[in-house]
């Protein structure tokens, strides 16, 4: 990310403290906020410092049927003493960093997730073309049993016989 160094936070933010950029091929949005519940930016009257400030950067993306892959990154930029949080233009670019970083560790999962998923018969494309398991044929082994709520279960269910 470039950071645009004739604003304090390293982008132009809008009033309400968002802003959207592309980063990577994404269309990242980012928040900068503090945590206090003043629109007015004053020490908080109990402790007589200022608030935190959170900087978050988020995005998805929606492939096929739905599936969405997310990223997420925040930063929290903490004040000095008593004075108040001094804009931190890296913090930005901190936050989408730890977004796309985010995207990429939830990307190689849902893959290494997608890889490990097979059907019964350990065949098929992933593509639902497998055996669906609502066929005509039953588990003789099915447990039915019902809790007593004891630490017993009474079991119903049929066990085959070889």
């Amino acid at each position: 990310m470039d950071i645009d160094t004739s604003q304090p936070w390293g982008l132009a933010i809008d009033y309400a403290g968002r802003a959207t950029l592309t980063e990577a091929g994404h269309t990242v949005y980012v928040n900068v906020s503090d945590t206090s519940f003043n629109s007015i930016i004053a020490p908080d009257s109990i402790t007589g410092t200022y608030s935190p400030v959170t900087i978050t950067a988020q995005f998805s993306e929606t492939g096929d049927n739905g599936a969405v892959l997310r990223g997420t990154g925040r930063v929290t930029v903490m004040p000095a003493g008593t004075d108040p949080v001094v804009p931190d233009r890296t913090a930005v670019q901190r936050a989408v960093a730890a977004a796309l970083a985010d995207f990429r560790a939830n990307t190689a999962a849902y893959v290494a997730l997608c890889a490990a998923w097979t059907t019964d018969e350990g065949e098929g494309d992933g593509q639902g073309d497998g055996d669906t398991g609502t066929g005509g044929e039953t588990d003789p082994a099915t447990d039915t049993g019902t809790g007593t709520g004891t630490g017993t279960e009474t079991d119903s269910g049929t066990e085959p016989t070889a």
